[in-house]
């Protein structure tokens, strides 16, 4: 095992003063914060999967509706459905992009 001492030798001590000073207010704040644990991704997933569920359904129903108050040769239940699954695919896909790029910009953050 190497010494950590022997990899700075040679190098500027203010750099290497600002580095132990970087590490440890990421420590620090990695206390003050914590992971997330399983339940927290469980309830991501639940959240995503809701959010396409909902306008699915709705879609579906609002399909239906039309399809018994207006009977005709077009299928508003599949139409519908279809139109509800797209926006609630777009709209998980939109949170998660938002949730990544706020993840990213705290990491970015962190970093400086």
């Amino acid at each position: 095992m190497t010494d950590p001492l022997e990899s700075q030798r040679g190098k500027d001590p203010t750099a290497f003063s600002r580095e132990v000073g970087a590490k440890a207010a990421r420590k620090l704040k990695a206390r003050r914060n914590p992971t997330p644990g399983v339940w927290f991704g469980l309830g991501m997933m639940g959240l995503i999967g809701w959010s396409v569920v909902v306008p699915t359904l709705l879609g579906a129903m609002l399909g239906l509706w039309l399809d018994r108050t207006y009977p005709g040769g077009r299928s508003w239940t599949l139409a519908l459905l279809v139109a509800g699954l797209v926006l609630g695919c777009f709209n998980a896909w939109r949170w998660v992009a938002k949730e990544d790029q706020a993840m990213r910009k705290e990491q970015e953050d962190d970093d400086e």
